[in-house]
């Protein structure tokens, strides 16, 4: 399989520890030997911290938009330094980059692209580009609800859900103040357009990452800790 892999900044830079990226990496090997995988690294709460400081000082937002894209090349930078001779040794800067370095036969590492696009949105495009096989987008939360859970104790989570009805979720989430989706508005829409079949997984644990890319994910069935997004019947 082809796999994109966005891998939010929350949980692979949380604390920049460095110990995490050694075990996210250790897992990012493993699913290389079975599949083709391209990841896209988040900025995390360092790329919220600049963002946040640059607007203090009265930035507009294209720039923050670079600032935050700096920062998602960072932690690329730490991965690839973590995977070692395992990964591709530069972070491509476009798409076209992205899949020239994929016939490298190395797990290609990148971060931002484009101001405007969240990292998820920068995998979704990736993985249409590709025509990937899978696209999946690790965060923190365990897969896609009806509402916010944060915000809506009577949240359902969902095990299978289409693009249709992911566009109409994450539109209703975001229109609401203080709610956050699991999958920005530009990302569904390119699932959507591409009928991508799409993972919304909790990989706050690394192992659990590796062990659905390389067991559940091959046999597209519907896992726990997450949600598939899926056109198929």
């Amino acid at each position: 399989m082809l796999i994109v892999l966005s891998l939010g900044g929350s949980i692979l830079a949380k604390n920049l520890d460095s110990d995490r990226f050694l075990k996210y990496a250790k897992v990012l090997r493993d699913i290389s030997k079975k599949h083709t995988l391209l990841v896209v690294t988040g900025g995390g709460e360092a790329a919220r911290d600049y963002i946040g400081a640059a607007r203090a000082i009265g930035a507009d937002e294209v720039t923050c938009d670079y600032i935050g894209i700096e920062i998602t090349r960072l932690n690329a930078r730490l991965l690839i330094a973590a995977l070692g001779p395992d990964a591709y040794p530069e972070i491509p800067s476009n798409y076209l980059e992205a899949s020239k370095a994929m016939t490298s036969g190395k797990v290609v590492v990148m971060g931002g692209v484009t101001p405007g696009q969240t990292t998820d949105a920068v995998a979704a495009i990736l993985a249409e580009y590709l025509r990937a096989d899978l696209l999946t987008i690790a965060t923190s939360i365990d897969g896609v609800y009806s509402s916010d859970p944060n915000c809506d104790p009577s949240a359902v989570k969902f095990d299978k859900i289409s693009p249709e009805k992911l566009i109409s979720i994450v539109m209703a989430i975001e229109m609401k103040a203080g709610s956050k989706s699991p999958v920005d508005p530009v990302a569904a829409k390119i699932i959507e357009r591409c009928k991508l079949d799409a993972l919304v997984m909790d990989a706050r644990n690394p192992a659990l990452l590796g062990e659905i890319m390389c067991g559940e994910a091959a046999k597209k069935s519907p896992v726990s800790c997450g949600t598939w997004i899926t056109a198929k019947k």
